[in-house]
């Protein structure tokens, strides 16, 4: 029952094969079966899945015509409040509140019948490419337990990949919807910045911030972004206009005409043989497929990571700033307000948090705003004109989604400047606001262990990368064993 698909389960459960009670109960008890190992959930909600899954039950029962994936269970990522459910962000700091209201992202999932089954697991405040900046310990990634999931996300990609959920919500800033996806073998999308609303999402860089669907098939994290998406009056930067199609471009999955551009600075130096290798066999099944395969370059790429981390811990110190130790949350120390918060900072943030604050902060100063901030600020303009002028010549532009696949736990963890060249590739993405998916290529060679392929489309447009996703994925469900194809990896074994 839970290795199949969200839409094969969205079919049994419109059939009256399975209840969502049912549904819920399976996933409930695999996660107590084995997360143990993976560490994917920080709260599991029992009593509210189950609650939820009987009012499905009933309406369906009563007649009420339901939406596509009512009763199917979800993971959600811990950085979107839920009313009355833990949400932590994966920190110290916020440890034990519980939100008195639901996100957008939520009451949607609500609306359409979702079952939330708790919150994942995740780097604090979403900075990281690891989940082992988590306050609560890291999560484990299911291929090899040893090995990071990946981040910020890596509890929902965790989730999926472990069975424990079919269908999961991350949040994505510089690739940690994407990069998870990319080392756990399941399908992550960052949707147009300003598609799916962000109120109610914990803000760590509001102007790259974005949440999408995580799942194991391309046509299941289309059924979701549907769901989540669309203007919201209460997000500021939410985009008033028609949600893309993405499930009827997921449908379709026809490449045949489409120009697919490779980015020339996304690929070679520091990027695993094995990743490239499949990167490259994927090009020549949508070229077999009648797609039109042609080289782009975009020169200003190569300047991406250094103007992100710049942009992204400005915008984190100024957010930050919130957490006070006077309205939410916890509270440590004696004497004065300043010395209470100090102290509460002080034990509140872990240390990756307190490195990009001290960075952002600086940044911002008097003295250095222009020649930090405000130089980043021209960088990311001119990274969305490298993009501009790259969707002249192609439809969607493609790359591996991470140069490599997933690390050893602790192999990064002290080397800051490694650890960022992890979102060497989903960056971009983020400066410019388009949408990007990373879909599984394969296993690689060298280590028997996932890849990404990944997807970009012009804002607005994130249909086309459905289509391409679907197409590509069709032809790769027969050459590798994975989530993708209901195997469940043996836990802790390549």
């Amino acid at each position: 029952m839970i290795n199949k698909s969200a839409v094969e389960m969205a079919e049994s459960l419109s059939k009256g094969e399975i209840t969502s009670v049912e549904l819920t109960k399976a996933h409930l008890n695999q996660i107590n079966e084995v997360d143990g190992q993976v560490h994917a959930f920080l709260h599991v909600d029992t009593q509210g899945a189950l609650d939820q899954a009987s009012q499905v039950d009933a309406k369906r029962s009563a007649g009420e015509k339901m939406p596509a994936l009512a009763g199917v269970p979800l993971a959600l990522k811990d950085v979107l409040v839920q009313k009355g459910i833990p949400t932590t962000c994966g920190s110290k700091m916020l440890e034990g509140w519980r939100p008195p209201y639901d996100s957008t992202v939520v009451r949607k999932l609500k609306e359409n019948g979702i079952v939330i089954l708790g919150k994942t697991n995740m780097d604090e405040f979403a900075m990281g490419s690891s989940t082992e900046n988590s306050a609560y310990g890291p999560t484990k990634n299911p291929w090899d337990l040893t090995r990071i999931p990946g981040g910020s996300g890596g509890g929902s990609s965790a989730s999926l990949a472990s069975f424990q959920a079919p269908l999961a919500i991350g949040t994505d800033t510089g690739g940690s919807i994407r990069q998870p996806a990319a080392v756990t073998g399941t399908v992550g999308v960052k949707p147009t910045y300003g598609a799916v609303s962000r109120y109610g999402l914990v803000a760590f860089s509001s102007s790259l911030d974005q949440a999408g669907p995580c799942a194991r098939t391309v046509l299941d994290a289309a059924y979701l972004h549907e769901a989540i998406a669309g203007h919201d009056p209460l997000d500021s930067t939410s985009i008033n206009a028609q949600v893309p199609a993405v499930v009827a471009a997921a449908k379709d999955g026809n490449v045949k005409g489409m120009k697919i551009g490779v980015i020339k600075e996304l690929q070679g130096d520091g990027y695993q043989a094995g990743v490239l290798k499949l990167f490259n066999e994927s090009l020549e099944i949508l070229a077999s497929l009648g797609a039109e395969i042609v080289e782009v370059s975009c020169k200003y790429f190569d300047y991406a990571l250094a103007a992100y981390y710049l942009i992204a811990p400005s915008e984190c110190s100024s957010n930050l700033a919130r957490f006070d130790a006077m309205r939410y949350g916890i509270r440590s120390g004696q004497g004065s307000a300043e010395e209470v918060m100090n102290s509460t900072r002080q034990i509140g943030f872990g240390r990756e948090v307190k490195r990009r604050i001290i960075l952002g902060t600086y940044a911002l100063s008097s003295g250095y705003y222009d020649a930090y901030y405000g130089s980043a600020q021209k960088v990311r303009t001119l990274i969305s004109r490298d993009f501009e002028s790259a969707f002249k010549l192609a439809d969607v532009l493609v790359s591996p989604t991470a140069p490599t696949t997933a690390f050893k736990i602790g192999e990064k963890s002290n080397d800051p400047i490694a650890m960022y060249l992890n979102d060497i590739a989903t960056i971009p993405t983020n400066l410019a606001g388009i949408g990007g998916m990373s879909l599984p290529s394969g296993l690689a060679a060298e280590d028997g262990l996932p890849a990404g392929f990944q997807i970009m489309a012009p804002a607005m447009k994130d249909d086309l990368m459905y289509k391409v996703g679907a197409a590509l994925e069709a032809e790769l469900n027969t050459k590798w064993q994975g989530p993708i194809l209901n195997s469940a990896p043996k836990l802790g074994a390549k």
